[in-house]
């Protein structure tokens, strides 16, 4: 399996000097990249191709030794390569139909992270062994870094990843043939609703509360954003107070990343098989203001839908739990979820009038009545009991 392991840095103050150039010439070197392309189609009708600019790169680090040439040459490629991506992309969207968005420049606080492709080209990870408690990443241009390793690194490690987040910075490993630790057999299934006023209740009816991390930090971030509204553009005090709410927000991504880790690993550790809803989350959380001719219905309360699904992080805990499954050696099946809150579980009769409100259920044609998401839940894990057998089968 390919896991990544993210671990905070403990630069020097020189080294995070170094860390911030290093951030900054790459992003120089991606907004010349992109430039040359634009001029040369816009001038010349000339496509130019990763392998073209990558080629220039020799002669760019020749002519600028104490800035780009103080890098890791295959860093740089890795920066090259990420334009060349983000052309694909938009090449693919304009094939299919969609939205393209051209690629942008990237601005000072639009470009975070620098890779390094192989570890021992221009990088090394636990570069001092000897060294008896820390660790240690040495970095071309910066030098040894120490790593605040709270865990243990499973696996080869592959490419190493440096991202700032905030005051922050972090070191992100990309390891190959992670080996999976199956989890003893429990014989247990579940299915499972993901929800606003419980981020998950299983069929069993258990639920997992929904912290609403951001609802609690509303009142911190509503002032720092008052405060920074009140800011010139430009100023030294602006920066400071966009640096207070990426802080604010950072907390929050955090703490939801930290709630759902923990979630996942109890479903995972409790249940064999885990059904849960094939969500379409960016379709759910489209807004409803809808246009000057066609202006939409509700949209203070859909905006407030949106507000608290996002804060919930269905789509984050969605991916932890998958992860987990993954490498617990557990099974997870989506399953459509067109039905599954207003079928009722005791007869199968489906209609809107069966959902009375938010957490009651009361089938108007049975007359059984339970909590809501727990009747979910069991036609969630029924779908999915189906599904299994029907794979099984063929």
């Amino acid at each position: 399996m390919r896991r990544s392991f993210t671990f905070l840095l403990r630069p020097t103050a020189r080294q995070v000097v170094a860390l911030a150039a290093c951030l900054e010439d790459h992003r120089q070197l991606y907004n010349a990249a992109l430039e040359h392309r634009r001029t040369a189609y816009a001038k010349a009708g000339v496509s130019v191709r990763y392998g073209e600019q990558s080629a220039e790169l020799k002669h760019i680090r020749g002519d600028d030794p104490d800035g780009q040439g103080r890098w890791s040459f295959s860093s740089q490629q890795a920066t090259l390569r990420r334009l060349d991506k983000a052309f694909t992309a938009f090449f693919k969207r304009v094939r299919e139909g969609r939205t393209p968005g051209f690629p942008r420049f990237k601005g000072r606080g639009r470009f975070d992270s620098v890779e390094w492709p192989k570890d021992g080209d221009g990088c090394r990870w636990d570069s001092q062994p000897q060294h008896p408690t820390a660790t240690y990443v040495r970095l071309q241009g910066v030098g040894h870094v120490r790593v605040h390793r709270h865990r243990r690194v499973s696996g080869t490690v592959k490419t190493i990843s440096v991202k700032r987040e905030g005051s922050r910075w972090f070191v992100v490993l990309s390891c190959a043939e992670v080996s999976a630790g199956p989890l003893p057999a429990t014989g247990a299934v579940t299915g499972i609703d993901l929800g606003v006023a419980s981020l998950v209740t299983t069929s069993d009816g258990e639920h997992l509360d929904n912290p609403r991390h951001l609802m609690g930090s509303a009142g911190r971030l509503a002032a720092a954003q008052r405060d920074l509204a009140r800011k010139k553009r430009g100023s030294k005090r602006r920066r400071k107070a966009v640096a207070r709410v990426a802080a604010l927000h950072a907390k929050v991504r955090r703490q939801r990343l930290d709630g759902a880790h923990k979630a996942a690993l109890a479903l995972v550790r409790a249940y064999d098989v885990i059904a849960h809803e094939d969500l379409r989350i960016t379709s759910m959380t489209r807004s409803a203001s809808g246009t000057l001719q066609a202006p939409g219905r509700n949209v203070a309360a859909k905006s407030g839908l949106n507000r608290s699904i996002l804060d919930a992080g269905w789509g984050v805990f969605l991916t932890i739990l998958s992860h987990k499954a993954e490498s617990a050696g557990r099974e997870l099946i989506a399953v459509n979820p067109a039905g599954t809150s207003r079928r009722c579980a005791e007869c199968g009769h489906c209609a809107k009038e069966n959902r009375v409100s938010q957490a009651e259920f009361a089938c108007t044609a049975c007359g059984h009545a339970a909590h809501a998401d727990v009747n979910a839940a069991i036609n969630i894990l029924r779908a999915g009991l189906a599904l299994r057998e029907a794979a099984q089968a063929a």
